[in-house]
């Protein structure tokens, strides 16, 4: 679906309810349970809803890209630290974070930033 949107005072405001339409699908590199469901990707930016099943692990690991995390329902831990529903965190590009664990599951959105170049 395309939509013309026309900028006015240079601020772009965007907004479409499509919730219901965007399916959940199989979060690949989070394990057996984790969904997902894409909100944009594009030019290195990732915005995605998680859910992460009970009992979720993850080990640490890093990415080229910054990463922010905001918990909308549910918990989780990252290196023993919780984060619960309302928590925010910004990971940095390449700084390696984890091991991930959420005993009752989460619900997360999650965003990448596009990846920086020098």
């Amino acid at each position: 679906m395309q939509i013309d949107v026309t900028p006015k005072n240079k601020v772009m405001i965007f907004s479409l309810n499509l919730y219901d339409e965007i399916k959940w699908e199989k979060a690949e590199g989070y394990g057996e349970g984790a969904m997902r469901k894409v909100l944009r990707d594009e030019k290195g930016c990732k915005t995605v809803l998680l859910k992460l099943p009970k009992h979720f692990h993850m080990n640490a690991h890093s990415h080229v890209n910054a990463e922010q995390h905001f918990v909308i329902e549910g918990n989780y831990t990252i290196n023993n630290i919780p984060f619960g529903p309302g928590s925010y965190q910004r990971i940095p590009a390449n700084e390696e974070h984890g091991s991930f664990d959420s005993e009752d599951g989460v619900l997360l959105l999650v965003m990448w930033d596009p990846v920086k170049s020098n």
